[in-house]
């Protein structure tokens, strides 16, 4: 089968999905049988997940003569906060605050500038100017996370405010994200996937699916929808364009996701140690 995807972003679908709900540990042994159902080989595996491991999200242990992996606290609370936005049913309403944050990171440790601008965009924030982003969403536990992870704490002044203007809200809002283009994406998602899941349910009902071929395409499923998470800031109703299509897409997701689940979790128990 064709490789579809890189390997470290495949083994955190599945960490998110299946790993953290069985005990949150894997023998890489059973994580390299998985993967090769995606077409990643044994190699490339073993790269991502030493990766992972230096990057902080996993940890591995032995057994004997076995490697084990499991997340590690910031890895949890990564997988946590991801799934709370890929599985919420509707956009959160708005108690009307805007949140900043400001930070000077000196040159000298520039690489912390980057991290943060990554991990700031992955939570939602959106650039307003110059090391100023902005969030109407209640981040601060997030925030937290992040200055103790990169341990700024000195570097960043983060207010909680309302907005005196001078323009509207919507403005500001389009200052910061690109909605449109996000909103063209999610039209692409449903096109694609509505037709796959037109599909997919007459083969399930006909019985006419093997369990893993759910894995893989629930898993493919949720690993596409997943990079909303990197380009949606998830902003509340009020602050939405009247055409908006991501809770379409959520619901889309959902409802395939919903039907291939069971066969998908089947196989994945039957590989699992």
């Amino acid at each position: 089968m064709e490789k579809q995807f890189n390997t470290r972003s495949m083994i955190f679908t599945l960490y998110g999905d299946y790993i953290r709900h069985h005990g949150n540990v894997i023998w890489i042994g059973s994580l390299i049988k998985l993967l090769k159902e995606f077409g990643h080989n044994e190699q490339s595996v073993r790269a991502a997940i030493s990766r992972m491991s230096k990057q902080g999200w996993v940890q591995s242990e032995k057994r004997g003569n076995k490697s084990y992996y499991s997340l590690t606290e910031p890895g949890q609370a990564r997988m946590e906060e991801a799934s709370k936005r890929i599985y919420k049913q509707d956009s959160p309403s708005w108690d009307g605050e805007w949140r900043l944050l400001v930070y000077t990171i000196p040159e000298e440790k520039r690489h912390l500038r980057d991290e943060l601008r990554k991990e700031l965009v992955w939570s939602g924030f959106g650039l307003l100017s110059n090391s100023c982003w902005i969030t109407p969403n209640p981040l601060e536990k997030q925030v937290n996370r992040l200055i103790d992870k990169y341990d700024i704490s000195s570097y960043v002044t983060f207010f909680k405010a309302s907005y005196e203007g001078m323009t509207t809200h919507e403005h500001l809002v389009e200052k910061c994200w690109d909605l449109e283009d996000i909103n063209e994406r999610y039209s692409q998602f449903i096109q694609e996937y509505s037709q796959k899941y037109i599909i997919d349910k007459n083969n399930l009902a006909k019985d006419d699916m093997s369990d893993g071929s759910c894995f893989v395409k629930c898993a493919l499923l949720v690993h596409q929808y997943r990079k909303f998470l990197f380009i949606d800031p998830s902003l509340p109703q009020e602050l939405l364009p009247e055409k908006w299509l991501g809770d379409s897409a959520a619901t889309l997701f959902t409802d395939y996701y919903q039907m291939l689940a069971k066969p998908a979790n089947r196989f994945f128990e039957s590989v699992f140690e």
